[in-house]
C-alpha cells in the first residue's frame, strides 16, 4: 500500500520505518529538516533498539522516502498516518495547532485525490477532535465529505519507548475507531496480519481508549510506590508483596471490577483501605492515591443521588440494596448509604432485595442496618411489583433474569430507571433510562 506518515517523532518514525520494512511504499512527512534529512541520509531521528538498522535497510530499498511538509503526493496514498504532537498547554489542555494545521494541509491536496484516503490518527486526543475538530477542518479544506470521498479513523498506539519496534510487531491488540466499514477494512489490510486481535469501535471511545490506558498505567504506577514507601515504612519489602499479588489473574491483574457501575462497598474493601491509609499516617508515609479513594466513592454515591433527586418525583423504589448480589450483607453497602440519603431529603422508598430479609439478619448486621435506617423493615417488600406500582423513578442495583423479566413487562413509560448496574439491552425498556455514568 501507498503510505503516508505525518510527523515523525517517536511514534511517526517507527511506524514510517515498520511499515516500510513490511513492503509498503512509505513517505515520512516533518517540518523539522534535521528530522527528514536524518531519514533520508538513512538515519533515525530517534534512540530505539533496532530502529537504525530498519530505517536504513528501508530507506536504501526505496520503501521509505521523505519530504519536509505535506505536499500534493499526500493525495496519492492510500492510508496517511497522522502522529504529530499534542503537547500539554500551561492547564493541561492539548495543544491542538499542529492537528488544525496538518488537517487543512491534507485537505487542501485533497483536492486532486481520485481514490479514497483514508486518515488515521495516531496522535493521543481528546474524545471528539476527530470528528469535531479535524474532520470540520479536513472538509472545508477540500471540498470533500468524509465518508464518502475520504476515510477518516482514530487508531490509538501502544508503543513503549525503549520497545517500541517489538510493540509495532506484537501488540497486544489492534483496533481502529471508525465510521464505516470501508475506512476500517482498509485499516485491516494493513494491520490485519499482526498478531493479537483486531478489534472495531467508533471514534470516540477509540479515542478514550487512549486516555483510559494511559491513566491506568500512571496509576498502577503511583499505586505500586505507595504501597512501596509504605511498606518501607514497616519493615516490609513490597517488591514481594506486588510479585505476589500479580500471581492472581482472577481478580487481581484481569478484568475483574474494571467496570464502570456503582460504588464499591461491604465489610473489607473500605475498612482495609481505612487500615492502610490509617498505617500510613501513623508511619508518616504520604499515600495520595490510597487517601484518594474514598472520597472518590463518595462522589459516585453523590452522582447516583443526585440524578435521582434531578427526577421530579419523589416517589423512589429500590431494586437491591445489600453491598452486592447474592448477599444479604448490608455493611457499608453503598445502596443503604445512597438510600439513607434519599430518605434524609424526604424520599419515598420502597426497597426489593429477595436476599435481605430482617428475620435473618443477625449479630453485627442486625445492628448496622437497624442504627443506619431504623425504618428498613417498613420499606422491604417481599413482592416486586410493590416496587413497580409505588416508584416513578426505579433505582436497578442489581439484576438477575427475574428482575430483568420483570422491568420488561411491568415499568411505563412514565417511570425512570435510574441504572447502577449496567442492565443489557435498556433500549428494549419502555421507560426513560438513565445509566450512573453511560
Amino acid at each position: 500500500m501507498k503510505v503516508g506518515v505525518v510527523g515523525l517523532g517517536y511514534v511517526g518514525a517507527v511506524t514510517a520505518a515498520c511499515l516500510a520494512r513490511d513492503g509498503h511504499a512509505v513517505l515520512g512527512i516533518d517540518v523539522d529538516p534535521a528530522k527528514v534529512e536524518l531519514i533520508r541520509s538513512g538515519r533515525a531521528p530517534i534512540v530505539e533498539d533496532s530502529i537504525q538498522e530498519i530505517t536504513a535497510a528501508a530507506v536504501e530499498s526505496g520503501h521509505l522516502q521523505v519530504a519536509q511538509g505535506v505536499d500534493e503526493r499526500i493525495a496519492d496514498m492510500d492510508i496517511i498516518f497522522v502522529c504529530v504532537g499534542t503537547p500539554s498547554a500551561a492547564n493541561g489542555a492539548q495543544n491542538l495547532d499542529a492537528v488544525r494545521r496538518v488537517s487543512a494541509e491534507i485537505g487542501r491536496e485533497f483536492r486532486s485525490a481520485s481514490g479514497f484516503p483514508v486518515i488515521v490518527f495516531r496522535s493521543t486526543i481528546f474524545p471528539g477532535t476527530t470528528q469535531t475538530i479535524v474532520q470540520p477542518i479536513v472538509e472545508e479544506s477540500s471540498g470533500k465529505s468524509a465518508g464518502v470521498e475520504f476515510g477518516l479513523c482514530f487508531q490509538p498506539e501502544f508503543l513503549r519507548e525503549g520497545t517500541s519496534v517489538k510493540d509495532f510487531d506484537h501488540p497486544p491488540f489492534t483496533i481502529v475507531g471508525s465510521s464505516t466499514e470501508k475506512e476500517t477494512s482498509i485499516v485491516r489490510e494493513l494491520f490485519g496480519n499482526l498478531p493479537g486481535e483486531f478489534l472495531e469501535t467508533d471514534i470516540r471511545t477509540a479515542e478514550m481508549l487512549k486516555l483510559a490506558c494511559n491513566a491506568f498505567h500512571t496509576l498502577k504506577i503511583s499505586f505500586a510506590n505507595e504501597i512501596g514507601r509504605l511498606g518501607q515504612s514497616l519493615g516490609v519489602d513490597a517488591r514481594d508483596v506486588m510479585q505476589l499479588l500479580a500471581k492472581d489473574t482472577k481478580l487481581n491483574i484481569s478484568k475483574a471490577y474494571l467496570r464502570p457501575g456503582f460504588a464499591y462497598g461491604g465489610s473489607c474493601l473500605p475498612k482495609d483501605l481505612r487500615t492502610m491509609t490509617y498505617l500510613a499516617k501513623t508511619n508518616d508515609v504520604e499515600v495520595p492515591v490510597l487517601q484518594g479513594l474514598g472520597p472518590s466513592n463518595v462522589l459516585h454515591i453523590e452522582h447516583a443521588a443526585r440524578l435521582i433527586m434531578d427526577q421530579p418525583s419523589r416517589k423512589v423504589g429500590f431494586i437491591g440494596l445489600s453491598f452486592k448480589p447474592g448477599t444479604d450483607d448490608l455493611r457499608e453497602s453503598p445502596l443503604v448509604t445512597l438510600a439513607e440519603r434519599l430518605i434524609g431529603k424526604g424520599y419515598e422508598l420502597r426497597i426489593y432485595d429477595p436476599g435481605v430479609s430482617i428475620a435473618r439478619l443477625l449479630g453485627a448486621n442486625e445492628r448496622f442496618i437497624r442504627e443506619t435506617i431504623p425504618h428498613i423493615e417498613s420499606l422491604l417488600c417481599t413482592d416486586i411489583q410493590d416496587v413497580f406500582e409505588h416508584a416513578d423513578t426505579l433505582v436497578v442495583g442489581y439484576h438477575d433474569a427475574a428482575v430483568l423479566e420483570s422491568l420488561s413487562g411491568s415499568v411505563t413509560d412514565a417511570q425512570t430507571i435510574v441504572d447502577l448496574s449496567g442492565v443489557p439491552d435498556p433500549d428494549s425498556l419502555t421507560a426513560r433510562y438513565q445509566g450512573i455514568c453511560w
